[in-house]
């Protein structure tokens, strides 16, 4: 592998990008070298509000215009947090120009679209990868093992997944999630997102035969409108079934259940950690003690934990996703995992927009 650092580009000054280059600083083997804006100056202030926080080893360069940034030779992976709805064509752009691809999510409007990215990827030699940070978490791993086959939660039969955020009187008409054009898929694409990845995270890649939603609560800036607030359920070919819920209007929520025959586990912060040195969930097999007029539930729960910091420090999930990605611009050595599971996780996103615009109908899902 090559000594060199691998060279980012921003396409974008979004706030999560800041997030970002946090963690590429942290990574040990990736620098900044420019971020790109439609002007200089929002770009260069960008840039200095970051380095105030988080200074670099070499200073980043504002760039005007995303194709001055894609031109660059100094540029080996781009990350990619425009809006959804003006996405694919600058991802298209930079897998054309050589560049390996960190994308936000959701990946598209369609996945048609997220299929012509990727092959554009697969064409031109780059890694394709979503902006899934908790996909690079140590504590997956974890969580894996409490769900072997035999283990404490036994065969799965049941994964329930919410997220949620209450955005505020004035989410609506002031942030672009709420705008149909930009972010069509609303908080299903925003947060609903990570539900189906954690439920495809548990059935190991397989894809559910069906699912039936529906759009709770509409919003919208104007006459077009996107979900707001979102349920789904998706049944598998193993009698295994899956639920979420997401929602910009409801308090603060990032909890995960995996039930089973025998037990189930609770996660509290699948998506972003509580700050804390380590993360947490836990196996619960609690037990049910019926002694004639006597009915005693007891709790057996066994708390699990791994050495990792919720953010902001080498370990975090954040640093280990962007090293990861670093390392394969490095190496060469491309991952087919991460855009088959972006393609997946779009194709259920899709099968979900698609039941709740037919009010709740059951749409299959042909497996991939």
């Amino acid at each position: 592998m090559s000594s060199q650092p691998c060279r980012w580009g921003f396409l974008g000054a979004a706030a999560i990008a800041r997030k970002n280059w946090k963690a590429i600083r942290l990574s040990g083997n990736g620098v900044i070298t420019a971020v790109a804006s439609r002007s200089v100056q929002r770009a260069a202030d960008f840039i200095a509000q970051c380095e105030a926080e988080v200074p670099q080893s070499v200073t980043a360069e504002a760039v005007e215009g995303y194709d001055a940034l894609l031109q660059r030779d100094d540029i080996d992976a781009v990350y990619v947090p425009l809006p959804t709805g003006i996405r694919k064509p600058w991802v298209l752009k930079a897998a054309a120009a050589g560049k390996h691809v960190l994308c936000e999510k959701p990946v598209a409007v369609h996945g048609d679209d997220v299929a012509e990215m990727i092959q554009a990827c697969q064409d031109a030699g780059v890694q394709f990868m979503d902006g899934v940070m908790f996909d690079h978490s140590t504590r997956l791993a974890g969580i894996e093992d409490s769900l072997r086959p035999g283990g404490p939660v036994g065969n799965v039969r049941r994964i329930q997944t919410h997220f949620s955020f209450n955005g505020g009187d004035d989410f609506v008409g002031a942030n672009i999630r709420a705008d149909a054009e930009l972010e069509p898929h609303g908080c299903l694409g925003d947060l609903g997102w990570y539900c189906i990845r954690f439920t495809l995270f548990v059935t190991g890649g397989r894809m559910p035969e069906s699912v039936s939603a529906r759009t709770l609560t509409p919003i919208g800036q104007g006459s077009a409108k996107v979900p707001g607030e979102f349920s789904a359920e998706m049944r598998f070919d193993d009698q295994t079934s899956a639920a979420f819920y997401c929602s910009f209007l409801t308090a603060n929520q990032q909890t995960a259940l995996v039930s089973g025959d025998r037990g189930y586990v609770a996660v509290d912060d699948f998506v972003l950690p509580f700050y804390d040195g380590s993360l947490h969930w836990t196996e619960n097999r609690h037990d049910l003690q019926v002694d004639n007029c006597r009915w005693n539930f007891r709790r057996v729960s066994d708390g699990r934990r791994v050495d990792e910091f919720a953010g902001g420090e080498p370990d975090a999930q954040e640093v280990r996703m962007v090293r990861h990605l670093g390392d394969i611009a490095l190496s060469g050595q491309l991952e087919s995992h991460w855009p088959e599971i972006s393609l997946k996780t779009q194709r259920v996103l899709d099968a979900c927009r698609r039941s709740a615009a037919e009010q709740g109908a059951v749409v299959c899902i042909e497996s991939s």
